[in-house]
């Protein structure tokens, strides 16, 4: 893979994490687990802000990985985000458990980046929601978690007037390197 790519991609999807870094720390605790929207259709606490972080994390981790059966979640979080059923977590998690995943996320994306070579970028991911090229895969990734982060920044901005800073691109490398 080119490297001059690689270093975009990087300084780009490290953006997107921090972003979402920079809601987490920001959101006062008792907007933690307040409701970002009402929808009488689905189950109120998967609106919860505590919620769409680690829905975003989770979706993150498992498709750094580009599949479902090599995709084992870090202690304490399982595969529950995948059951058909829509099953929440046992418990809320605390922002701090939730900057840990992020601090685990962003080292393996930054592991992943580095280490992309075109067979891996062209290689088949199988999803239950179809496939896709495990390259793309990375910038529907990129889109999600930035998605979610501009969700989160949202309702920090209208219920509190806080703003989580815009990230052009990371400085944050994993190791320092």
């Amino acid at each position: 893979m080119d490297a001059m790519w690689t270093k975009i991609i990087w300084r780009q999807f490290g953006a997107s994490i921090d972003m979402l870094e920079n809601a987490l720390r920001l959101c006062p605790n008792p907007l933690w687990t307040a409701r970002l929207w009402s929808d009488p259709a689905q189950r109120s606490e998967f609106s919860e802000f505590w919620y769409i972080a680690y829905h975003t994390l989770f979706w993150l981790d498992l498709y750094l990985t580009g599949s479902v059966e090599e995709f084992t979640p870090p202690a304490p979080y399982t595969l529950d985000e995948l059951d058909p059923a829509g099953l929440l977590p046992d418990r809320r998690y605390t922002r701090d458990e939730l900057l840990a995943y992020l601090d685990h996320d962003r080292r393996k994306c930054h592991t992943t980046i580095e280490a992309l070579t075109d067979d891996r970028a062209q290689q088949l991911c199988k999803f239950p929601w179809g496939e896709v090229i495990f390259a793309e895969l990375l910038l529907d990734n990129m889109r999600h978690v930035q998605e979610h982060a501009a969700q989160l920044s949202l309702f920090l901005g209208q219920q509190s007037g806080l703003a989580a800073r815009w990230v052009a691109q990371t400085k944050n490398t994993p190791g320092g390197q």
